[in-house]
């Protein structure tokens, strides 16, 4: 990950300047509103398709290049497209992604397995993270994603996933379950199977959001604080228990501050660090409009429109208004893809999870093998505007 660090300081000279000094480190790519579920926390299935075609993502990626570090490709369902891995390859040659992560439903279980193979060998060298989508355990699962016998494809999908493992150095197996009102109920037993069953790579979990990108803006989906802080806490007490080792001792720390800052955010209602959506991370839609976030999903313009050169798109009229809008703290969430990028370009963040994974390596060279992590560091209690203050009064 070292090699990520010259781009997180000019994200955050872009932060500071307002102006994109470098295209945004983590793309988040929707290859289409297509899908094959019916869940009733996303309505994005219901939206007009306008895809992006194989020769138009070649012209985008090429104008990214080497800038982006962490590329997501999601939908609807990303493998609906057969050529899932031609566009991934094409991402792979014009800006060698560090990461490539691919949420999947994993109904089409005699397709699946072989089109992330054909992602695989499409990108040696990056990290493909392919998440299993899991919201219930059996015909719970079927019956909040909207289709019966999901469970069972997603099963055999998992399974011919797993065998690729041996295979793929560079392929990692997860699991990723959305907790919203219509199962924050059924969690434990979730997280029991996915634990003594699935054993996957790593089991990730965030909160349903009601977004525009899905349409579900004004369902009530999201559950209340006091009954996923609970889901939050266990998830916590899980990493801090566990043996992690080097990029995934790394991964947990984030991971275990985002969880603090989802915490937070639903309780304070504000942005806990700074948002830097707009600025290290940014969105493309099927039809080629380009967001800040899927929260707000506000294009700042259509690449069909710029000639396919994405910092054109970039350093728009609305592109510099809605960085100011958020630079100011009128929005606030606990997205999870823009949330882990904020902290990777939050020195405080940064120097805590670096601090406490240099003590953990410390101290298990000295007991001479692997221990067990101690308890992590509290998330620092900084936010733009407090960081703002402290400089100037450093100053003063």
């Amino acid at each position: 990950m070292l090699e990520v660090l010259p781009q997180i300081a000019k994200m955050q000279a872009s932060y500071i300047t307002g102006k994109p000094l470098a295209n945004p480190l983590n793309v988040t790519v929707s290859v289409s509103y297509r899908c094959n579920s019916r869940c009733k926390t996303c309505n994005v299935w219901q939206r007009p398709n306008d895809d992006f075609t194989i020769e138009e993502y070649e012209k985008t990626f090429e104008s990214i290049g080497r800038d982006a570090y962490w590329f997501t490709f999601s939908g609807g369902e990303p493998t609906l497209r057969k050529d899932l891995p031609e566009m991934v390859g094409a991402a792979y040659r014009h800006c060698r992604p560090g990461i490539i992560n691919i949420p999947t439903n994993g109904i089409q279980d005699k397709i699946i397995p072989g089109r992330i193979e054909r992602v695989l060998q499409a990108a040696p060298t990056s990290e493909v993270i392919i998440n299993l989508s899991l919201d219930g355990v059996g015909e719970k699962h079927d019956i909040v994603r909207g289709v019966k016998g999901n469970f069972e494809r997603a099963m055999r999908t998992y399974a011919g996933l797993k065998a690729l493992k041996g295979r793929y150095k560079n392929f990692t197996l997860g699991v990723h379950t959305v907790i919203s009102n219509f199962n924050i109920d059924e969690f434990e037993n979730i997280y029991n199977f996915v634990y003594n069953e699935l054993k996957p790579d790593s089991f990730i979990s965030e909160i349903a959001e009601e977004r525009v990108e899905l349409d579900t803006v004004g369902m009530g989906i999201t559950p209340p604080i006091h009954k996923y802080e609970p889901v939050i806490n266990k998830l916590q007490d899980d990493i801090r228990r566990s043996e992690f080792t080097g990029v995934s001792r790394i991964t947990q720390s984030f991971r275990d501050r985002y969880y603090d800052m989802v915490k937070r955010t639903l309780v304070e209602k504000r942005q806990i660090i700074p948002c830097l959506a707009g600025v290290a991370s940014a969105q493309i839609a099927p039809n080629g409009d380009v967001w800040t976030c899927c929260i707000r999903a506000e294009s700042v313009g259509n690449l069909r429109e710029h000639n396919y050169d994405f910092m054109s798109v970039w350093t728009t009229p609305k592109a510099d208004d809605l960085r100011h809008s958020i630079k100011a703290g009128e929005c606030y969430c606990p997205l999870a893809n823009a949330s882990y990028t904020n902290m990777l370009c939050h020195v405080p963040t940064l120097s805590s999870v670096a601090t406490e994974v240099g003590v953990i390596t410390a101290n298990s060279l000295l007991r001479g093998k692997q221990g067990r992590s101690s308890r992590l560091r509290n998330l620092p209690v900084i936010n733009a505007v407090q960081e703002q203050s402290d400089k100037v009064g450093s100053k003063a």
